[in-house]
């Protein structure tokens, strides 16, 4: 195995050799071992042939940390890094260290920038990243953005600088136009995937470029193309075009732009397809019924396991998808307001679904139809139609207790709603023991139990204690500092907690702190925590990636308390008004370790201590 990962084609003849060849090998080992290199070589080259089959950047960063000779030859060998903070390394460093990269995942803003918590202009800019690559990596093939602000000249550097690049994901990014998007089309000549997802495409209605048909003419390497965040439409010639000549690819998802009779034709040049995003599932006016052609397109899509988009949903159109039900194995409704009786006919067609996205327009009824039908399910997700406080709750602790039921292999759930009950948080706790994640939103402020009026403590007391593989915790209701020190004492395995309008006192902080020894992630917001709370993790906050408060009862005088004692951490504090020191609590506070320091690009609204 080693032979072969280092270029041998296998033959090797120690293991071969005809009987007359004796004499002549043992000379040809006694050579070899005069010229042998040093002892050390010979371990750091073996060292770095075990390390090509360490992927997991977790695994490859221990390795790094045994001594310094295992830190040199995890370097020389790493050819895709993970940078969970852009703010966390600079590039002169990251490409000083990694010489041979050739993918790179970059994370930039706050995950609460999704709730415009982080003001416009806080940073994240690729832009140092792309000019420091561009000369230093030019074999670079993938580069995934999260959360980053992207400029078109950014792109435009990006696909001019790397002749071997194939992918391109961007993932909650803004700051870029179809122009961009224009140059990388045209240049990148490799290219394998683009994905854009739920990215603020920012062009004027009058300048936008019409990108598609930039790609070369040809046969493409085309294999996933993903662009239903762009609102803007799209010149559909060229797209048919391109999906013609681009007989690798296997996963389409288009704007609301695309209606049924546009599917139709994009469906038939590329049956091989297995993920569709379906765009405007409905006719745009003149265009007539294709409500048979496309169930015949449907049928003959024989490889579907994936099914997303359903945007502007036409309900004549749904039954179409019926005959690709039996196959799939994702479905995100989660753009379509349909019905418990809309969804019955499709999810009790569904039996193999693993992954299901919906909107809470379905109610608890659509959720006992998904318990009873998919078995094998592992990831959910319940939207809101209507995310504000005061709405009227659509699905509850009802279809959450069904749901864990009937799908006992589930892994992962996001659920929002507006009531709760312990008794089915904690039957979800017995029932589904392999959660890995478990997402419970209550959207009304420090909602109790809804039948008992108690807080919530039991509920997810269970979840820590009961589902020992949990990562990821996201919490939410009425909770007082019981519920904070059971999740101290039993979230062992705890990455990554979000907390929103909950608990009572300082203390309640401090129990997370002190017991969830693998914490990486703290996101709290519009909870009573002050600086008392806040200094209980000093010991810890070397070992997270980030802290974010946010409406708490942090002061200035706590936060540069923490930047005194932690000299390696950036504590940032976000205003969203003009700077007041009078001992106010702090609106918005930022902590995340840096091997570099502060950054030098902080808008005037963040202060950094």
């Amino acid at each position: 195995m080693l032979e072969n990962c280092g270029g041998d084609n296998g033959d090797d003849e120690r293991w071969s050799l005809h009987p007359d060849e004796a004499s002549q090998t043992k000379f040809r080992q006694v050579s070899s071992i005069v010229c042998m290199p040093p002892p050390d070589q010979v371990l750091e080259n073996v060292l770095e042939i075990v390390l090509c089959f360490l992927t997991s950047h977790r695994d490859r960063n221990a390795a790094s940390l045994v001594c310094k000779s295992w830190f040199r030859a995890e370097a020389q060998t790493r050819q895709e890094v993970f940078i969970g903070n852009c703010y966390a390394v600079s590039p002169a460093r990251a490409i000083d260290r990694f010489r041979g990269v050739r993918s790179l995942v970059l994370k930039g803003k706050p995950r609460f920038a999704d709730f415009n918590l982080v003001p416009l202009g806080w940073g994240a800019r690729f832009s140092p990243w792309v000019a420091g690559m561009s000369p230093a990596y030019p074999w670079l093939e993938r580069i995934c953005l999260k959360r980053m602000t992207v400029s078109d000249a950014d792109l435009v550097l990006l696909a001019r600088s790397f002749t071997s690049f194939r992918d391109l994901s961007l993932l909650s990014c803004d700051g870029f136009t179809t122009a961009g998007l224009a140059a990388v089309a045209e240049n990148c000549r490799r290219l394998r995937s683009l994905d854009l997802i739920e990215n603020d495409v920012e062009d004027d209605e009058d300048e936008v470029v019409d990108w598609v048909s930039r790609f070369p003419p040809g046969k493409t390497c085309l294999e996933s193309l993903v662009f239903d965040c762009v609102g803007f439409a799209v010149n559909f010639g060229a797209l048919e075009a391109l999906v013609a000549r681009s007989p690798r690819l296997w996963r389409l998802r288009v704007n609301d732009y695309i209606s049924v009779g546009r599917l139709c034709r994009l469906m038939s040049l590329a049956p091989q397809l297995t993920h569709l995003g379906t765009g405007s599932f409905s006719t745009f006016e003149g265009e007539g019924d294709f409500r048979a052609i496309l169930e015949s397109a449907f049928m003959a899509s024989k490889s579907l396991v994936c099914l997303s988009g359903f945007r502007n949903l036409a309900i004549d159109y749904l039954p179409i998808i019926y005959p690709a039900c039996a196959n799939l194995i994702s479905l995100n409704l989660s753009y379509a307001q349909i019905t418990a009786d809309m969804l019955g006919p499709v999810i009790t067609r569904c039996h193999n679904l693993q992954t299901f996205w919906v909107l809470d327009s379905v109610r608890d009824e659509g959720l006992q139809m998904v318990a009873a039908t998919c078995k094998n399910l592992r990831e959910l997700r319940v939207f809101p139609l209507d995310p504000t406080e005061d709405s009227e709750g659509s699905v509850s602790d009802i279809g959450l207790q069904a749901i864990s039921e009937g799908c006992k292999h589930l892994e992962s759930i996001l659920y929002f709603c507006q009531s709760m009950t312990n008794a089915a948080v904690v039957a979800m706790s017995n029932n589904c023991r392999d959660l890995l994640v478990f997402r419970l939103c209550i959207m009304g402020r420090h909602r109790p139990d809804h039948l008992t009026g108690e807080p919530m403590d039991e509920g997810f007391g269970a979840i820590v204690q009961n589902c020992k593989k949990l990562t990821r915790l996201a919490v939410s209701g009425l909770l007082t500092d019981n519920a904070f020190s059971h999740i101290g004492k039993y979230g062992k395995s705890v990455r990554t907690l979000s907390v929103a309008f909950a608990g009572n006192s300082d203390l309640g902080l401090r129990y997370v702190l002190e017991g969830c020894p693998k914490l990486q992630k703290l996101e709290i917001r519009d909870s009573p925590f002050g600086d008392a709370g806040l200094l209980s993790g000093i010991h810890h906050y070397y070992n997270m990636r980030f802290l974010w408060m946010s409406s708490c009862k942090i002061t200035l005088k706590g936060c540069k308390e923490v930047a005194r004692r932690l000299p390696h951490m950036v504590v940032e504090v976000i205003r969203d008004r003009p700077e007041d020191d009078s001992g106010s609590f702090m609106e918005k506070v930022y902590m995340y370790r840096s091997l570099v320091g502060p950054r030098n690009d902080a808008p005037p609204f963040v202060k950094l201590l």
